[in-house]
């Protein structure tokens, strides 16, 4: 049934150009059991204070999916963790369209909605292209334990092809949080290869799995599935309805 929230992709949202911009349909909203793993701080998640948005789709709260967590210090996130829009992407470190989003939108939905206090950004690790991309997300976590994270999460989507899947060796990662400025590789190092980080990113994919999410990039935006890069217009259009019902 979870799957079903994702159904309905042909649903027209925008016209930009003449071009009609697919996007997912409206969640059907299921009423399930809260997953307590979900919110909660795993090895890696920040000991952190949850801060309440300042508005919600209809309810005035959080937004129906309460996919965000909105902990301060979350070294994962961009934003004001009290910002009126929040943005939940489950990426993978080797997914092309997660890269193509990075390079051609995100930069402009920092400087136009996240530094004006308006957009958090929250990332979600959904490793689903096999092995490397579970050591790519354990290496997230590591830069992000150095302060790092957004910096490495740049350099490794940069370098990444346009078609097909990055070969995301632990070399090649490391010398990526070589080029992101990771001050202790050794430690990098050691972490990428342990498992200090995976009960969090298994959280991670468990709250993709509870709500459906078919492939990467998936983002829900107030409650609002999008799914795939689409043209940075379609995102500005997403965050500005949003703004307007929070």
């Amino acid at each position: 049934m979870a799957d079903s929230r994702w159904a309905n992709v042909g649903r027209d949202v925008l016209v930009i150009g003449g071009l009609v911009v697919i996007a997912i349909a409206l969640i059907l909203f299921l009423v399930t059991k809260p997953n307590d793993d979900t919110g909660a701080a795993g090895p890696s998640a920040p000991v952190a204070q949850i801060v309440e948005p300042t508005g919600s789709p209809e309810t005035g709260g959080t937004s129906a999916l309460s996919m965000e967590r909105r902990l301060a210090d979350d070294p994962l996130t961009l934003g004001d963790p009290a910002a009126p829009v929040a943005m939940v992407m489950f990426a993978d470190y080797r997914c092309p369209f997660c890269a193509k989003f990075s390079r051609d939108t995100e930069p402009e939905m920092v400087e136009r909605f996240v530094d004006e206090g308006i957009l958090r950004i929250e990332w979600r690790d959904l490793p689903i292209f096999g092995d490397q991309s579970m050591q790519a997300a354990r290496a997230g976590r590591a830069a992000a334990a150095q302060g790092r994270f957004w910096e490495f999460n740049r350099a490794v989507f940069a370098a990444a092809p346009e078609r097909g899947h990055s070969d995301l060796t632990d070399e090649a990662l490391i010398g990526f949080a070589r080029q992101a400025g990771v001050p202790d590789l050794d430690r990098f190092a050691t972490q990428m290869r342990g498992n200090d980080f995976d009960a969090a990113i298994n959280a991670d994919v468990e709250q993709a799995g509870s709500i459906g999410v078919p492939s990467t990039p998936a983002f829900v935006i107030n409650g609002v599935p999008m799914l795939g890069a689409q043209p940075t217009e379609v995102f500005v259009a997403a965050v500005n309805e949003a703004a307007d019902r929070a």
